[in-house]
């Protein structure tokens, strides 16, 4: 037996399944990064002495990274807009991209990381260091997981494409609505903890 509302939107909603499922996850997260951040304005607002991040963080890389993630978020979009042209060579080519640039911004960071360590910057240096690599660790993972996800559908999962293509396209969408969402959170932590 099909589970209703996996292709079809739900009266109640306008939403299918899948798509209601993200949202009520991506709020989650919200709350998530929303007390990670009070937390950072709560700590900064009562330290006498808050170092800029200019001063401590590597400002060109994290706008490298930026521009990577604005990227990646496009390519996101084209693939997903490939499997609603039902052009899936298309779908192929641009989240492979997704995921390349997903996996640089990884490396940079990494980069990034391994100069700190190499300068005694840990997290228990300072309270701003133990939020910086707080942020940008949590943030990290979850770009680990869309990782996975898209390598997941680029690989095995895109066998459903032969078989259920509007569901398969579905589960793009929703996958490129998370993704999206670790760029917007990758773009408040930008200024937050690079530039202010």
């Amino acid at each position: 037996m099909q589970i209703p509302y996996t292709v079809t939107t739900r009266p109640e909603t306008g939403l299918f399944n899948a798509k209601l499922g993200i949202w009520l996850f991506l709020a989650s997260e919200v709350m998530l990064f929303g007390a990670l951040f009070s937390s950072y304005i709560l700590l900064r607002t009562g330290a006498p002495h808050w170092p800029h991040g200019r001063e401590i963080l590597n400002v060109p890389l994290a706008t490298l990274n930026t521009i990577i993630l604005i990227a990646s978020s496009v390519t996101m979009v084209m693939s997903w807009a490939s499997l609603a042209m039902k052009r899936f060579d298309r779908f192929r080519l641009f989240m492979s991209l997704t995921i390349l640039l997903g996996l640089a911004f990884l490396v940079i960071k990494g980069f990034e990381y391994g100069t700190k360590f190499e300068h005694g910057l840990f997290p228990s240096q300072s309270t701003f260091l133990a939020v910086y690599f707080t942020l940008t660790g949590l943030h990290g993972l979850h770009v680990i997981g869309g990782i996975i996800v898209n390598s997941y559908h680029l690989g095995l999962g895109s066998k459903m494409w032969k078989t259920e293509p509007e569901r398969f396209a579905n589960r793009i969408e929703v996958a490129g609505l998370y993704w999206h969402f670790v760029d917007l959170v990758w773009i408040f932590l930008f200024p937050t903890l690079y530039l202010l």
